[in-house]
């Protein structure tokens, strides 16, 4: 089972954010986008920054792929 970022990046879009701004917000290294990019794997530290900063829930951001 894989994980899919996409629902975050539609709310960044939403709300105008860039990648950028939320990594300085939330206080995370370009690489966290870059895997989140891939759909691969970021720590639970990281998703809750990204939640807190957003003030959202992590189904918010992400969901779980099922085919893989």
């Amino acid at each position: 089972m894989g994980v899919r970022y996409e629902k975050l990046f539609h709310l960044l879009d939403e709300r105008n954010i860039t990648t950028r701004e939320l990594e300085r917000q939330a206080g995370y290294s370009g690489n966290i986008t870059t895997r989140m990019r891939r759909n691969e794997y970021i720590s639970l530290e990281s998703i809750e920054k990204i939640c807190k900063t957003l003030n959202c829930r992590v189904d918010d951001i992400l969901e779980f792929n099922t085919n893989k």
